[in-house]
């Protein structure tokens, strides 16, 4: 998929102009933060802007306001999917509310959405004896400390 001028900019405007749900997930996801996979913000791919991607997972990562409750926009975006699908991209959809109310939750989706295996310390290791990890990123934090 070929990226036009048009969409670039769009898609460096948008940078700009995050949402805080978007800042507050991109603070997650940004610097190789999971596991070293690199996410692109607000990435041009052909004629759609994903809100987040990783090149090397060919995965975009989406959310959704309220706006996108409508049975028009989401049909509009089952087209964008699809079409992502196509160029080989996998897309997974999260709400903006998902953000703020299961932060964990959004990022053991994103953790399991890249086919990684969520990392476990060693026996008596950074979690404490018998104490077990609730979420693969606190699992993954805790042998990385």
């Amino acid at each position: 998929m070929r990226r036009d001028p048009v969409t670039r900019a769009r898609a460096r405007e948008l940078r700009r102009n995050a949402n805080n749900a978007e800042k507050r997930l991109w603070y997650f996801l940004r610097g190789g933060q999971m596991a070293g996979f690199k996410f692109r913000r607000q990435h041009a791919i052909g004629d759609y802007i994903g809100d987040f991607v990783c090149l090397r997972a060919r995965l975009v990562v989406e959310l959704d306001g309220e706006t996108h409750a409508d049975d028009e926009r989401q049909r509009t975006d089952a087209i964008r999917t699809e079409t992502l699908q196509r160029a080989g991209y996998r897309v997974r959809r999260f709400w903006n509310d998902e953000v703020f109310t299961n932060i964990e939750g959004v990022k053991e989706e994103i953790w399991n959405a890249l086919n990684i295996p969520i990392p476990t310390p060693p026996r008596g290791e950074g979690q404490g004896e018998g104490r077990k990890a609730e979420t693969a990123v606190e699992r993954y934090c805790a042998i990385s400390r």
